[in-house]
Parts: structure tokens; C-alpha cells; sequence
């Protein structure tokens, strides 16, 4: 049903009586008026006239969130009213095209969270559990305009400091580890025991951290985007663990993203440091381990995706591409205010709104997909990453270490397969992610394959390595960096992808060893 309502999801709606209880975000709960005609609730349409507006958290999002978003867009098009936790009302735009148009038009639909009415109303509060990811901070996310890129520069900047090369040798470096410690069994969980572990000990060597924060970031990183009660607490540990590490670097900086932050030109102030590396670490963390994770299960559960892969006929990037299309690592990303009364595929968009980007919907809109089965091999136009100036900021990083992790343990464990039925594997079900749960797998262990331990009677692969080069600013056009960009989700970069080696012959050459038994 497409019917305009004229009123804003973040007003009062239900039939219910006046002055209802407010909910834990400190929104009533229900409505205290009738809503009027032509509202969605008047609607006899797939939503079977109920007046209550479908929450994306709870039972039914949890359940499979993209049946959910298939029964909004059936209901309401491709902008819908629905309830974010706390019952706080926003809208879900669905549509491909609609969701490019809001990204690309800062100016009608801010970044900058103090535009949201609900809380200039003191209806959001600091312990609310949306406010880690909707609380107004000094960062590029929410801001737009000339301090947009004042901040963003600083960032992209301080990330393409770094050598591409050399942060995959980091990533090849941390794979190895991982596979030590697993490969001897002759099996492995590549969920808990690869795809969350990897990203973050990357990034806190980017970051110049010790290594033993990783665990502890790892939980609370997932706990932040998930937006359960303990949200709250876990932004208090990222973010003071990281206060402590910019206190440090301005007294002893070196070669890493913090004291290149600090360096930089656009003379960054220590919050505005601070909470460019929380941005940085949250976005190359669940975005890439469940990248890392959706994509070798592609490649474990679809025979005929891995043995294109392995004969040559596709390469890992596009596997990578496949899953970014159909498995996004965001299912949604929270954060755009109008700015001012405006229409949005014919709905009322009242000043002060809140709107959500549906990437995973967008991605499955039969506007640009009318055939789910057929394969998008190159094409890059879906929105795992949103777009426009906010575009993720962990786009081509969490690319980098998912490819080169990926490449590293299939060359490593050519044999692996899965353990358990596709079918029987299960997902985690959040406000802005789907997570796997867990990826059992078996393998032939080197030894009885007859192969040696990586680093054995060969190059010293996993010996410590140095810091990624540091580059200086006037780098010559031919070097290629990692350029990051900064963007909405609080997700790290984006940059001319790095080089990659030819996925074909590598794969063929796998197969020979396998064939002759080496």
C-alpha cells in the first residue's frame, strides 16, 4: 500500500487511550488520538489493518528480518513507519533508489543526530539504547558540509599513511596465528575462531595497541552495534580504553593511525581523535567479520560458486561482491534527520524525522532485481556500503582484510569443508547486522596432508613484522595507498582497492598440490 500518511512516524498512533505509558526511551507507547485517514494503520492492506506499526527488534526482526522487510515494503512501499527499540518511531526507506536520493542529499537529510526531535524533546537520553549510535559527537558522521570534510580529510588522510602491502602482511601475519592454533585438530569453528578474531587484531596493530585488548574490544564492539541494554556500558569501555591510548601517543607518538590523527594539519582536538579511532574500530570490526564469515560460507555451502572459484572462472572479489549484494555485513544503518518538511516516495517527511537506510532491502529492491538467482559478477551499484559523501568508511579496508584472510586460509587448508547441513546453520539477528553464529568445519591436518606447518622449511612468514610504511603526503600518484573514507555507520574507508594477485592461477595451482598429493 502506498497511501501518504499525514502525520510523521515519530508522532502518537493506535487507537489506544490518551496519555499512555511512556516507553523505555521515554516515548509514549500507543497513541492518544485516533490516526487519521489515509495513515497506514486505516490500511487493510498486508499489514491486515492493524494500527500498531511493526518494531525491527523483537520476536518477528529477530526471527528473519528480511521476510520483515518484504511484508513493509508489500504494506507500505518503499518508505515505511516502523519502531526502532524503546518503541521510537522512524522511518525505513526500502527502495534502491530511494535510499541513494537520502544519502545523496545532506541538505535535506542531515547526519548531525541534534536535527532528530525526538531528542530535542529529551525523549533520547544518554542511557537510551539507540544513544551510542545516534548521540551527537565530534565526528565526520555527524557532521556535514565544510566540517564534514575537515574531519573526514583528517581521517582519510591519516589512514593512507599506510601501505596497502603492508597491511596485508599484517592481515597474512594474524591468519597464520589463527590457523595455528586450530589447524592440528582437524577442525575449527571459522566464526568464533577466524572471521572474530581477525579484524581487530589488525586494527589494533594499525592503532599501535597491545595485543591483549583484542578479546575484550572484540566483545564490546559487537555488543555496541547490536543496541541491547548493555550498549551503554560497552561505548563507556571502547571509549575510555582509547582516551588512554591517545594520552599516550601525545606523549610518545609513533607509527600508527592515532598519532597520524594527531599530527595532522586539521589539528584534531584529543575528542575529536578519540572518537575518530571508536569510529574507525567499530567500523572495521563487525562489518568485515561478517563479511569474513558470509562470504566462506558461500564458498563452503555453494559447490558450484567454489569450484568456478578454484577453476578459474571467478575470482575471490567477486565472491566478495556476491555476498556484499546478498548478505551485506549492515542490514541497516540509523542516521539521517530531515532537516525540513519534504516528500520521500510520496510521504509526508516532517522537520526533525528520523529515517533508516534498509541497505539489505535496498539490495533485494525488484525495482533493480527482479531476479534474485542471477549472478551480479562486477557489479558494485548495491548498498552494502550506503553512498554519498557519509559512504561506510570501512568500505575498503574491511575489502582488504577479509580478501586477504580469506585467499590465506583456503591456500593454507585447501580441503576444508563444512561439518554441519547449510541448513542448520544459524543467525544472529540484530538492529543493523545479521551475524552467523558459528561456521564448523574440518580440514585435513598438515601433517597427515603431508605438508609442512606455514613457516616451516620455508619463508618465515609469521615472523614480527614492522609497522606498515608510513607514507609522506606527497607520495607520487603511481604508489597505491589504502585511502579510507569516513561515513555513516560508524563503519572505516574507502580508496582505490589494493592490488590483488590472480585469484585463477593461485586456485589452479592449489588444485595441482591437492591433486598430487602435496
Amino acid at each position: 500500500m502506498n497511501a501518504q500518511p499525514p502525520h510523521s512516524p515519530d508522532e502518537p498512533t493506535g487507537p489506544q487511550a490518551a496519555s499512555p505509558p511512556p516507553s523505555p526511551g521515554g516515548e509514549p507507547v500507543g497513541a492518544a488520538l485516533s490516526p487519521p485517514p489515509g495513515c497506514p494503520a486505516h490500511s487493510g492492506g498486508a499489514g491486515g489493518g492493524s494500527a500498531e506499526l511493526r518494531r525491527l527488534f523483537g520476536p518477528e526482526a529477530e526471527a528473519d528480518p528480511m521476510a520483515l522487510y518484504e511484508k513493509l515494503r508489500a504494506e507500505h512501499g518503499p518508505v515505511a513507519p516502523v519502531l526502532l527499540p524503546g518503541d521510537v518511531r522512524a522511518w525505513l526507506v526500502l527502495g534502491h533508489r530511494e535510499i541513494l536520493e537520502v544519502a545523496r542529499t545532506p541538505s535535506l537529510f542531515s547526519r548531525d543526530s541534534r536535527h532528530w526531535r525526538a531528542m530535542r524533546e529529551g525523549r533520547i537520553g544518554p542511557d537510551h539504547p539507540l544513544a551510542p549510535v545516534t548521540m551527537w559527537q565530534p565526528l565526520c558522521v555527524f557532521a556535514d558540509g565544510v566540517e564534514h570534510r575537515r574531519l573526514r580529510q583528517a581521517l582519510t588522510d591519516s589512514l593512507s599513511r599506510f601501505e596497502s602491502r603492508g597491511i596485508r602482511r599484517y592481515v597474512i601475519r594474524f591468519t597464520h596465528q589463527l590457523i595455528d592454533e586450530f589447524e592440528d585438530a582437524g577442525h575449527a569453528d571459522l566464526v568464533e575462531q577466524f572471521a572474530e578474531q581477525l579484524p581487530l587484531r589488525v586494527v589494533t596493530q594499525l592503532f599501535g595497541m597491545e595485543e591483549e585488548y583484542g578479546p575484550r574490544l572484540v566483545q564490546a564492539a559487537k555488543d555496541l552495534i547490536k543496541g541491547t541494554e548493555t550498549a551503554v556500558e560497552s561505548n563507556n569501555f571502547i571509549t575510555e580504553t582509547l582516551q588512554r591510548l591517545v594520552d599516550r601517543k601525545r606523549v610518545s607518538p609513533g607509527h600508527d593511525v592515532g598519532s597520524k590523527l594527531i599530527e595532522h594539519p586539521a589539528r584534531l582536538t584529543d575528542e575529536e581523535v578519540r572518537e575518530h579511532l571508536r569510529l574507525t574500530l567499530v567500523a572495521a570490526n563487525e562489518p568485515t567479520v561478517n563479511l569474513i564469515a558470509n562470504t566462506l560460507r558461500l564458498l563452503l555451502t555453494d559447490r558450484r560458486f567454489r569450484a568456478t572459484l578454484a577453476g578459474g572462472h571467478t575470482t575471490l572479489p567477486d565472491a566478495l561482491e556476491q555476498v556484499l549484494w546478498d548478505e551485506p555485513p549492515q542490514t541497516t544503518t540509523i542516521g539521517r534527520w530531515a532537516t525540513g518538511d519534504t516528500q520521500l516516495a510520496g510521504r509526508q517527511i516532517k522537520t526533525g524525522d528520523l529515517l533508516v537506510l534498509g541497505l539489505a532491502a535496498g539490495n533485494r529492491d525488484p525495482a533493480v532485481r527482479p531476479n534474485l538467482s542471477v549472478p551480479l559478477h562486477g557489479n558494485r551499484s548495491h548498498l552494502a556500503f550506503a553512498a554519498g559523501p557519509h559512504e561506510c568508511p570501512g568500505r575498503d579496508l574491511g575489502r582488504a582484510i577479509a580478501d586477504t584472510g580469506i585467499d590465506t586460509l583456503l591456500s593454507r587448508l585447501p580441503d576444508i569443508r563444512l561439518t554441519v547441513p547449510k541448513e542448520e546453520l544459524r543467525r544472529d539477528n540484530a538492529l543493523m547486522s545479521q551475524r552467523l553464529v558459528s561456521l564448523p568445519t574440518s580440514f585435513t591436518p598438515p601433517r597427515r596432508a603431508g605438508r609442512p606447518k606455514a613457516g616451516e622449511n620455508g619463508p618465515a612468514t609469521r615472523q614480527p613484522l614492522p609497522p606498515p610504511v608510513s607514507q609522506p603526503h606527497t607520495d607520487t600518484p603511481h604508489q597505491k595507498r589504502l585511502s579510507v573514507s569516513t561515513g555513516p555507520t560508524g563503519t572505516v574507508a574507502g580508496a582505490q582497492p589494493p592490488d590483488k594477485p590472480n585469484r585463477a592461477s593461485r586456485w589452479a595451482t592449489v588444485r595441482r598440490r591437492v591433486r598430487n598429493g602435496r
